[in-house]
């Protein structure tokens, strides 16, 4: 298989996979917008989410952390020294087990929250929530944390003229974090209502995707020569 198809189907996955787990941001959170404890998305739309809904956000998950995987070592492709995609590959690969983690721990807060609720314990449900979430809000910021490297990274290789892109595409959305500033400052702006839940739930999956296509639309024009020279490559040497 060349480079070109290579990349093209992996970036394809790759959408595939933010889909999935953009699909399951929108499953666990969308609903009434309304909330009356400190944590602002544990709505009464997520007080009446069922189990079934937040077992198929998780469980979607996992083809879904496969998926965008192969996407983000497709990405490898525009690096042009090996040295620098062996260092972005193990980045990648650390940064991928938050994903997950962080996506197990907000489905089992939003479904306890749930749960609680419909069986009779709503009185006391945000207090609990509010509980976990203030003792173990920890985790998410460490996960988002190992998430940053190969992304930061990616964009210094951009700066630095270390990929087939040119030195401004740092500043487009083949620079995912350009993307999410862009999509939280429209989230911010957005009225309390079931849209904004669900879509500031499912911001970096959302960017993924302007990602992703940035990259099918860079490979299809072989932008900076990135086909030229290289007919394979190996997504996961």
């Amino acid at each position: 298989m060349t480079k070109k198809k290579k990349m093209l189907i992996a970036f394809l996955l790759g959408i595939v996979g933010c889909l999935c787990f953009g699909a399951g941001d929108w499953l666990m959170a969308y609903g009434d917008a309304a909330h009356s404890g400190k944590v602002w998305w544990l709505t009464e739309g997520v007080a009446n989410i069922s189990s079934t809904r937040n077992s198929i956000a998780m469980f979607i998950a996992f083809p879904g952390i496969i998926c965008y995987g192969l996407g983000l070592f497709a990405a490898a492709g525009f690096i042009r020294q090996q040295r620098e995609r062996r260092i972005y590959r193990v980045f990648t690969i650390f940064g991928l087990t938050p994903w997950l983690c962080l996506h197990i721990f907000y489905v089992e807060l939003l479904n306890t929250f749930a749960v609680m609720n419909q069986t009779g314990n709503g009185s006391i449900a945000n207090m609990v929530c509010d509980a976990v979430f203030s003792n173990l809000s920890w985790v998410a910021i460490v996960s988002e944390a190992i998430m940053l490297p190969p992304f930061i990274y990616w964009i210094w290789l951009q700066i630095r003229g270390m990929t087939f892109l040119p030195r401004y595409s740092a500043a487009t959305p083949a620079n995912v974090l350009v993307t999410y500033a862009v999509l939280y400052v429209v989230a911010a702006m957005l009225p309390m209502i079931p849209f904004k839940v669900g879509f500031t739930n499912g911001l970096m999956s959302e960017s993924m995707i302007f990602y992703f296509l940035a990259l099918i639309f860079c490979t299809c024009r072989n932008t900076g020569g990135v086909l030229d020279g290289e007919e394979h490559l190996e997504l996961i040497p």
